[in-house]
């Protein structure tokens, strides 16, 4: 658009990088699923316990995952403003440089790359391997079956945008359906429910329990994350200004309906304290309801949510180091794309490896710690974007600036400054909660300053990329 300049990797789609453009072949559907894809891991599984835990009432428990799921809608709709704006690839990265400065899409990328995304797949990868074995009774080593798993997705994916989209898409309508498996199951076959409307009254409101409500948003808005990443393929998405602002808000609503329905079930077929004695409450549920068969359908439904979940973050992240490749402040073969599957295939690549690498090293539990508060450091920051991106809007007074965007926050300033409020609260309940890993994960970003520096001098003077 006329108002920002564009990097060569922002005109990407359109024009040649290189010799060979990134090629438009993602449509509304397959974005949808990149979208909930990214959300969906094994989280859904698992964190309803560790929220009944925080608060004890179905209430309160179905409170904060709808209070999570509104905060999610509100990010969507702050993210479709912004792919609506700038359809470039490289999302949070694209939007970070220009609102602000290209070293802050650069730091972004940075912790992208090194804890965020594969701190985040490494952890998952362990999962979906340790399911793997528990199905297949297999004696295979775990980190052996993720690396073997990843190199299969990754190979998928360096086939082209649209082969990595027809698996992703797939994967996803399976997950979706095992979480409907689940969801059926839990009303239609359970005998004697729990009552999922208490009538011992209300909770008296308190410095604790909002405290206790507090700690329950964290895993919720952690299992709510990850729709931001469809914004990294804006590129090779068709007519992106419409279809990804719409994907955004279908994905998340489709996710809200789903984590909103599965602890209804938990609750119903559970009961709030079985539900919060419980580290596996979706086996729970299944187990209840269809013995041993129906723990080992949600195994099942888990690893292949797992697989989902990596064949989504193997698709989209490496866009963000091909653009600030394309940029000049990364090595330079990071934005060559190939010249039959037009896909940024060496930074597919790299960040398979350093997955492998974290997987190999037993250290994923302890980057993942590092994991939320950067995570949500940056989403804050890039919602911050949109005041930036309006009062350009304002200063220059160009009428049809405003009337060219479609997609608009409703409610801004307020929902936004909601939004940003909320993600930095989290950040600053980490720094109070896990300081340590806090403090380690801010001077892994601040180590991306000299880097930064380092290549902006190469780029400056004129030095050939690696």
């Amino acid at each position: 658009m006329a108002e920002f300049p564009e990097s060569p990797a922002a005109k990407a789609g359109a024009s040649d990088l290189g010799s060979f453009p990134l090629l438009r072949q993602v449509g509304l559907f397959d974005a949808t699923m990149l979208v909930m894809g990214g959300i969906v891991g094994a989280g859904i599984f698992i964190n309803p316990y560790v929220v009944a835990q925080q608060v004890h009432t179905p209430g309160l428990i179905l409170g904060a995952w709808i209070a999570g799921g509104i905060t999610a809608l509100l990010g969507a709709f702050i993210y479709a403003e912004l792919a609506d704006r700038m359809p470039a690839v490289g999302g949070q990265y694209a939007y970070l440089r220009e609102a602000y400065h290209p070293v802050l899409g650069f730091l972004y990328g940075w912790v992208l790359l090194l804890v965020v995304q594969t701190g985040g797949m490494a952890a998952v990868t362990v999962t979906f391997a340790r399911y793997f074995l528990e199905l297949t009774g297999s004696r295979l080593d775990e980190h052996i079956v993720g690396a073997l798993a990843l190199g299969i997705l990754t190979a998928v994916n360096c086939l082209g945008v649209k082969m990595g989209t027809r698996v992703q898409s797939a994967l996803t309508v399976l997950k979706i359906v095992s979480i409907a498996c689940l969801v059926i199951s839990g009303f239609l076959l359970v005998s004697g429910p729990h009552p999922i409307l208490s009538s011992g009254g209300s909770p008296t409101i308190s410095p604790g329990l909002l405290t206790s409500f507090g700690a329950a948003m964290i895993p919720v808005l952690f299992a709510y994350g990850g729709w931001q990443t469809a914004n990294f393929v804006a590129a090779e998405i068709k007519e992106p200004r419409k279809n990804l602002p719409r994907a955004l808000i279908l994905g998340v609503a489709g996710v809200v309906v789903l984590y909103v329905t599965v602890n209804l079930v938990c609750l119903r077929v559970l009961g709030p304290s079985d539900l919060a004695s419980t580290t596996v409450p979706a086996s729970e549920v299944m187990r209840r309801v269809l013995g041993s068969r129906g723990a080992m359908l949600i195994a099942v439904g888990i690893a292949i949510s797992t697989l989902g979940f990596l064949s989504q973050s193997v698709l989209t992240a490496p866009r963000v180091y091909f653009a600030m490749a394309d940029d000049g402040v990364f090595f330079r073969s990071f934005a060559s794309v190939n010249q039959k599957t037009r896909v940024p295939v060496v930074a597919i690549i790299l960040q398979s490896v350093w997955t492998i690498v974290i997987v190999m090293s037993g250290r994923y539990e302890q980057i993942l710690n590092y994991v939320v508060s950067m995570d949500f450091l940056f989403f804050g920051l890039t919602a911050t974007c949109i005041f930036v991106f309006r009062h350009r809007d304002r200063a220059r007074q160009h009428a049809t600036v405003k009337q060219s965007i479609g997609s608009r926050v409703p409610g801004h300033p307020y929902t936004t400054a909601l939004f940003v409020l909320v993600s930095w609260l989290v950040v600053g309940d980490t720094i109070y909660k896990y300081p340590s890993n806090t403090l380690v994960g801010m001077l892994i970003l601040l180590l991306g300053l000299p880097v930064y520096a380092f290549w902006h001098r190469r780029r400056a003077s004129g030095e050939p990329g690696s």
